[in-house]
């Protein structure tokens, strides 16, 4: 099999230009990109290519607003009363005041040119940045195979290279995945004409796949249905204090082996969804009675003292005492008890951590005091981490305001790894 081909980010080019370069046969089709999990960070990235340049990637954020990345010193900027600028400060990261839509132009005192504020979500740093154009590349897909690469212009801000800290070596910047404007989902859909929805595969090992647009989504091997078709559950998406980011609603809580766990004065928790943290966190009013419910489903007999690779984790046991399925450790089921109806089930592929040759840790934390930038106790009551949505398909849909999901891929004979990226001859 050839190797995937990635998503394309060039230095900015003139909209003629790129028109040209675009097959208007592929306008209204699905674009595809690899996914890769970097080994240090355990953060998940689009692979690039820039000026020519290979092995460069966008890192992906599903609470990012906006693409931002480092650009070349010609760039142009857009002006401060276009509609993207006016897009671009729609949204401000956690702590980062409004400070206006950009700055004087050197050149032409009567020109504002306008600035946006990428932020890092690994470190929490945010810059001003010009925000400009810049051509992108992703292939256009059938579902089954990539097809041929289509090239459109987007706006992104641009950043400092300071701003790459605590990101995977050869990183350029963040692809925002999140619920607005500038999102990349929102200008692919924008310019190709597709659907608002994407669908987002991470991957335990090997490369993932992300479609943007719709369209169904085979795996290999290719003779069974659409994993599409195969979607767990339609939660509504839901708002939550002015963040662009994905939160649904378990209105019935959290349970572990189908026995809720008590929760003081919670008749609904908010949850969000985050592909820039490793574990899932949960608020510290409900992560103690969580792990206790789990610790008391699992019983003592595996129990062991959490090693210092086991950190942060709370709850370890011998692996060698736990039996093995095709959905990981046959462990005690957690259940996020969602909106519609439907659970959002963690099984034992993703709910235990191996942490080394003869201990697996439950692989739940308990989220930072003052984090997110809401208050504590305003805080998501859990956000899910990657770890928890790894070989698990995800459907973000904003045209009907719901989340899909398939639940853990191994136990149907798929990983996020299986998506065929061979280009049919």
């Amino acid at each position: 099999m050839s190797k995937p081909r990635p998503l394309l980010l060039a230095a900015a080019v003139s909209t003629l230009c790129v028109l040209a370069s675009t097959v208007a046969g592929d306008v209204g089709k699905p674009l595809v990109t690899a996914i890769t999990k970097d080994a240090a960070t355990f953060l998940y990235s689009a692979p690039i290519i820039r000026n020519g340049q290979p092995s460069h990637q966008l890192v992906l954020d599903l609470s990012g607003p906006i693409i931002w990345s480092t650009c070349p010193t010609d760039h142009r900027t857009l002006e401060c009363n276009s509609v993207a600028c006016m897009r671009a400060h729609r949204f401000h990261p956690p702590g980062c005041p409004h400070t206006g839509y950009g700055k004087p132009d050197d050149d032409n005192p009567y020109r504002c040119k306008c600035t946006a504020h990428p932020h890092n979500p690994v470190c929490g740093d945010t810059v001003s940045g010009d925000v400009t154009r810049t051509a992108l590349s992703a292939n256009a897909a059938d579902g089954r195979n990539p097809l041929r690469p289509v090239t459109f212009v987007a706006v992104t801000s641009c950043a400092p290279e300071s701003l790459l800290a605590k990101l995977p070596v050869g990183s350029v910047g963040v692809a925002g995945l999140a619920r607005s404007g500038l999102s990349f989902p929102a200008q692919v859909a924008g310019t190709q004409k597709v659907a608002k929805t994407f669908a987002l595969c991470l991957p335990r090992a090997g490369t993932g796949v992300a479609i943007f647009g719709g369209g169904p989504l085979f795996l290999i091997p290719p003779e069974r249905p659409a994993i599409t078709d195969m979607l767990a559950g339609d939660t509504p998406l839901r708002t939550y204090r002015g963040s662009p980011g994905y939160f649904i609603s378990a209105n019935k809580g959290i349970a572990v082996n189908q026995a809720q766990v008590p929760l003081p004065d919670h008749s609904s928790l908010t949850i969000g969804l985050s592909s820039t943290i490793r574990y899932t966190e949960l608020r510290r009013d409900v992560y103690r009675p969580f792990i206790r419910a789990f610790d008391q489903a699992m019983g003592q007999s595996a129990r062991v003292t959490p090693p210092a690779a086991a950190a942060p984790f709370h709850l370890c046991y011998d692996s060698s005492k736990l039996s093995s399925t095709r959905l990981g450790y046959f462990v005690p089921q957690v259940h996020l008890m969602l909106d519609g109806g439907k659970n959002w089930t963690v099984f034992g592929g993703n709910s235990m951590a191996q942490v080394d040759r003869h201990t697996a840790c439950f692989a739940f934390v308990e989220m930072k005091e003052g984090k997110t930038g809401y208050g504590d106790r305003a805080a998501p009551a859990v956000v899910i981490g990657g770890f928890q949505m790894e070989d698990n398909l995800v459907v973000f849909d904003e045209e009907k305001q719901q989340l899909g999901f398939s639940g853990l891929l191994t136990g149907r004979g798929f990983s996020c790894s299986n998506f065929n990226f061979t280009m049919p001859a």
